[in-house]
């Protein structure tokens, strides 16, 4: 049974090893090994960072592939072997052989987990983004809470994070929050996060402690590599943009000098502001960065939009089609109103363990 067991799964993993391209994956790691080698590799620092981060985790990525499907073979193997041994040394060869291929469902089936991050610009860096709703300070101290849980994914996940802009709420928490994620596959996992949260909750903020409704936006989007970056050309005159001091906690050249830029992209009306670098001029790059990445991402929603009125499924995004809802008071759940999944635990939730939302999310998307 093990052993037919060991073979099925043995097939799977061969199976889900196909969709993965290895032969593409191998050469981008070349590629990228090519670059590295180059003279003058560490003139950028930024992009040699990036590009060392990228090998290492696609080096790992195949590594862990290739170990597993080595340990299955290798069970296999004993599995047969096995079969000649006497009846009583069967007994406990089987009991080993169950515990091992436990251990490699559960290996693989986070594994195949990144099967369905397969869609354009899954493996890319990201830009999220929390904003509070309406619902005055109970909303602010929302999206901090929101804020909160994704930071605390991404620390899990090993992934490097890079402040844009935070805009704090007057009383607590904040109005909005900016920050970059670098680390492959942090697209394809967070874009599952990206639309309106609802929180029910009894407010700490209220005397009577009466029980209220927040709302909070996340905009994920896809850090465009720099090509993608050269395709989306802007006008000048496109653009209004305005620098003016930078807010925060202080420090050396903070609130001295006018750092901070925003940018309007008059067309669309897209708003972005960038405060967190030290020099306008960094303050700027990052801020139309960050404006090609919402123009690209406006146009996908687009096209995502004409199709779900040819399928007869289009819903706007108006705050009262939240994605989520967070209910702390009367009962604890957190529920996702495009796949149903559910769970009872939403403190686990807010730390950050949010993986089986996304896991639910992109498994209904792929069907």
């Amino acid at each position: 049974e093990n052993l037919q067991k060991l073979n099925e799964q043995k097939g799977r993993i061969d199976q889900t090893w196909q969709l993965i391209h290895e032969d593409q994956l191998e050469a981008r790691e070349s590629e990228v090994e090519g670059l590295m080698a180059a003279p003058d590799f560490w003139s950028n620092q930024q992009r040699a960072s990036a590009l060392g981060r990228e090998a290492s985790e696609i080096k790992q990525e195949l590594d862990t592939w290739k170990q597993i499907k080595q340990e299955v073979q290798e069970a296999i193997d004993y599995a047969e072997l096995a079969e000649q041994e006497p009846e009583e040394t069967k007994i406990e060869i089987r009991e080993t052989l169950r515990k091992k291929l436990q251990t490699l469902e559960d290996r693989f089936s986070d594994l195949e987990f990144t099967v369905l991050l397969g869609e354009t610009h899954d493996t890319s860096n990201a830009i999220v983004a929390v904003h509070a709703g309406a619902g005055g300070v109970d909303a602010q101290d929302w999206a901090e809470m929101l804020l909160r849980m994704l930071l605390r994914f991404c620390e899990k996940k090993g992934w490097e994070v890079k402040m844009i802009d935070t805009s704090r709420g007057g009383e607590a928490g904040i109005k909005s929050a900016m920050f970059e994620v670098h680390g492959r596959y942090a697209y394809g996992y967070l874009k599952s996060e990206h639309g309106v949260h609802r929180l029910v909750r009894q407010s700490p903020f209220n005397a009577d402690a009466l029980r209220q409704t927040s709302f909070a936006l996340v905009e994920i989007l896809p850090e465009l590599s720099e090509a993608a970056q050269q395709e989306i050309e802007i006008p000048e005159k496109d653009l209004r943009i305005d620098v003016f001091r930078a807010g925060g906690k202080g420090g050396q050249g903070v609130n001295t000098t006018d750092s901070a830029v925003r940018i309007v992209h008059l067309p669309s009306k897209i708003t972005v502001v960038c405060q967190n670098e030290r020099s306008q001029l960094q303050n700027k790059a990052t801020a139309m960065k960050v404006l090609r990445s919402k123009l690209a991402q406006k146009q996908m929603e687009e096209l995502e939009r004409e199709k779900a009125v040819l399928r007869g499924e289009f819903q706007s995004a108006e705050w009262g089609n939240q994605i989520r809802s967070y209910v702390l008071h009367p009962y604890k759940m957190v529920k996702d109103h495009r796949t149903n999944y559910e769970v009872s635990d939403p403190d686990a939730v807010l730390d950050g363990n949010v993986e089986g939302f996304m896991e639910a999310y992109l498994r209904a998307r792929r069907s």
